[in-house]
């Protein structure tokens, strides 16, 4: 077996960072200076008075020249010399009086013998002839090779790169995950041990390939993962990675796909070769349904860049050996739309189902979550796991955290079971909305919600309970009665799907029956029970029909499936369909109709402690159902400053009344009509 370490003797990988080219940062440091000298040097230049030869003997015969070199000028004749120096300049400063400010000047032009011996005998001023042939120089080669060198980083250099791109255009974006930063292993990774368990082989494998080799057995060479979002697909791969201590390559399916024909083949191909140089490997490809889906099938017959790439990828898997040290792990929640070639023997032949994870599993994944969260001492994380049935691992981590944003937003030191419980709520059906509501619409709300909450108390289900009601918005709905499974649902009978659509028409009715109409709120409440109802008729077999299903037709085109559409059953039978669906939609809503009936006087007591509290808990629709009254505390759900923007509007209610009832005609007296 090859050193795992071997990966670091061949150089840098493709697809990794560039190297550090120091001198590319001295040639751009060196470009800097240069040009910040000259920028310097023309302001020094810009701040020098130009001034005539005869104003310098003029100002040398007055003492205002301070000092100065005289130095005959490289082109001109033999009596023409370049004067500089400094005058004295007189100047009114800030409290008006005049003083001498030093300048500099400089002068070019004819010198006579007469006033050449004015400067000299002067004093002041000092002769200077100076090798100008460097100067001159480099005066005339910097300008061109600052001019050279802009023209090389702007076109040169971008040509180049533009070359390069090209080149790498058909090559991998495959990642590869440093080992020490980003390692994951199974400690990490929890809630799906019947997965650990089969890719455990692969592990070994990597580890030790001769063991297999001699036994004459080998190893697949895809897995693919099949399961949910959310359930930790990616997680396990990475610690199959971590745990054999080999390189991670990680690329998506999407980065396949091109807009040119060809490219996403070519990147297959250099994806595998780079999988060979840095074997034992495993390359992890997410997503894979985006370039794996079936060829020919769906609106337009297909797309010609995913299938090339779909065949490149057919035929590296079946032209390489898993001698070579190489696994290649793929991911989906699509395994339906697959092409049949990718999953036969050979290439994708080992499925690893990773599945939401059950009670124990939702326990561990929370475990491993917790240890960077400061818990109090009375959150029970087995009891969180119980009330969290179908939720993926994503969603225990989001838990946590928003638990932990909400006990930072109150100010506490430990996030605390109230914390995890609201963020539950907030994850399961959205975010409390306070906003002002119609008095009229809230009560319609509040009796519309204790329908749903009555039926549900009364309809005792051992694997549904009623968790909270609320006439708070959450998500688009008014008012929401929630509730929890209290075990793992697999699957359900046909009366709780009965007792289901009960509860879905309870809303409706309950508003009906209390105020003598009914809104629009019970929309989704009608179509969701609807659905229910459809299902047991076509799918379940759980009406006169029999044990038949029906609307083999339904599948969707858009998702890669055929384009075919066939009729199962006549028109007679559809009749009879809709009529077994519209009959067990009557039967729940009259049945219903009598619970709410007979039990008004609780539905109303319901209705009022939910405009008083706006939020009751399961426990307080039970104790009005026993006792005729809510007996256990109500903890609020407002916040000080819902209290706080409550109180203001009350009192702009009142004021608004007062208002009104000033701008009233006085009352008639005497019988005397009142003044309009």
């Amino acid at each position: 077996m090859p050193d795992n370490n071997s990966s670091n003797r061949r150089g840098p990988v493709k697809g990794g960072p560039e190297r550090f080219q120091p001198k590319v940062i001295i040639f751009w440091v060196v470009l800097i200076v240069l040009m910040l000298v000259i920028w310097f040097k023309s302001n020094e230049t810009s701040a020098v008075d130009a001034i005539s030869v005869s104003k310098v003997i003029e100002l040398t015969q007055q003492d205002r020249v301070l000092g100065g070199k005289i130095a005959p000028m490289p082109n001109g004749g033999a009596d023409w010399y370049e004067i500089g120096g400094t005058i004295a300049v007189p100047v009114v400063n800030e409290n008006g009086e005049e003083v001498l400010a030093n300048k500099a000047f400089l002068a070019k032009g004819r010198l006579s013998e007469a006033n050449y011996d004015i400067l000299q005998s002067s004093g002041v001023f000092s002769e200077n002839s100076p090798n100008t042939f460097l100067p001159q120089l480099l005066a005339g080669i910097i300008p061109f090779l600052l001019v050279i060198g802009l023209l090389y980083f702007l076109f040169v250099r971008q040509l180049r790169m533009a070359g390069k791109g090209a080149l790498n255009f058909g090559k991998s974006k495959a990642k590869l995950l440093t080992r020490d930063k980003d390692k994951v292993t199974f400690a990490n990774v929890a809630g799906c041990d019947e997965a650990k368990e089969e890719v455990s082989e692969v592990i070994d494998f990597l580890k030790d390939p001769k063991k297999f080799q001699r036994m004459g057995g080998r190893i697949p060479k895809g897995i693919l993962m099949v399961g949910p979002p959310g359930t930790g697909k990616t997680l396990l791969a990475k610690a199959v990675a971590g745990e054999a201590d080999v390189p991670f390559f990680s690329i998506s399916g999407s980065d396949f796909v091109e807009m040119f024909v060809g490219v996403g083949a070519s990147r297959v191909r250099d994806m595998f070769e780079q999988g060979r140089k840095n074997a034992p490997c495993l390359i992890f490809v997410d997503e894979i349904d985006a370039v794996g889906r079936q060829r020919g099938a769906g609106l337009g017959g297909g797309n010609d860049e995913r299938e090339q790439t779909l065949n490149s990828l057919l035929v590296e898997m079946d032209g390489f050996d898993t001698t070579e040290g190489v696994i290649i792990i793929a991911a989906t929640n699509r395994a339906d739309v697959l092409d049949k070639a990718l999953l036969r023997p050979g290439r994708f032949d080992r499925q690893v189902v990773v599945d939401l994870p059950d009670l124990r599993g939702r326990k561990e994944i929370l475990q491993v979550h917790a240890k960077k969260i400061r818990l109090s001492d009375e959150v029970n994380l087995a009891a969180i796991a119980r009330v969290t049935p179908g939720f993926a691992g994503a969603d225990l981590a989001n838990l946590l955290n928003e638990g932990a944003l909400t006990a930072a937003r109150k100010g506490k030191d430990k996030v605390e079971s109230i914390d995890l419980d609201e963020a539950r709520d907030k994850i399961s059906y959205g975010r409390e909305r306070r906003r002002v509501v119609d008095e009229d619409d809230l009560k319609s709300t509040a009796y519309h919600e204790a329908g749903h909450a009555l039926v549900r108390a009364i309809l005792k289900d051992k694997d549904v309970r009623l968790h909270k009601v609320t006439i708070l918005p959450r998500g688009r709905a008014l008012g929401m009665a929630m509730f929890a499974p209290t075990k793992d649902v697999l699957g359900s009978s046909k009366n709780q799907m009965k007792d289901m659509i009960a509860v879905g028409l309870a809303g409706r009715l309950a508003e009906e029956i209390v105020t003598g109409d009914y809104s629009t709120g019970a929309q989704g409440d009608i179509a969701q029970s609807t659905k229910i109802a459809r299902d047991m008729v076509c799918s379940y077999g759980m009406s006169n029909l029999g044990p038949i299903a029906f609307g083999e037709n339904q599948d969707q085109v858009f998702l890669g499936r055929d384009i075919n559409r066939t009729q199962d059953h006549s028109e007679r039978t559809a009749e009879r369909i809709d009529e077994a669906i519209s009959e067990i939609i009557h039967e729940q809503f009259e049945r219903t109709k009598k619970i709410i009936e007979e039990r008004k006087t609780e539905l109303v007591k319901i209705a009022e402690a939910l405009l008083q509290y706006e939020t009751i808990e399961g426990k307080h629709v039970d104790e009005i159902l026993t006792h005729g009254e809510i007996r256990s505390e109500v903890v609020s759900s407002k916040t000080e400053l819902d209290e706080k923007l409550e109180s203001e509007q009350k009192d702009n209610d009142k004021a608004a009344k007062l208002e009104k009832k000033e701008d009233l005609p006085p009352p008639a007296v005497d019988g005397a009509p009142s003044i309009a």
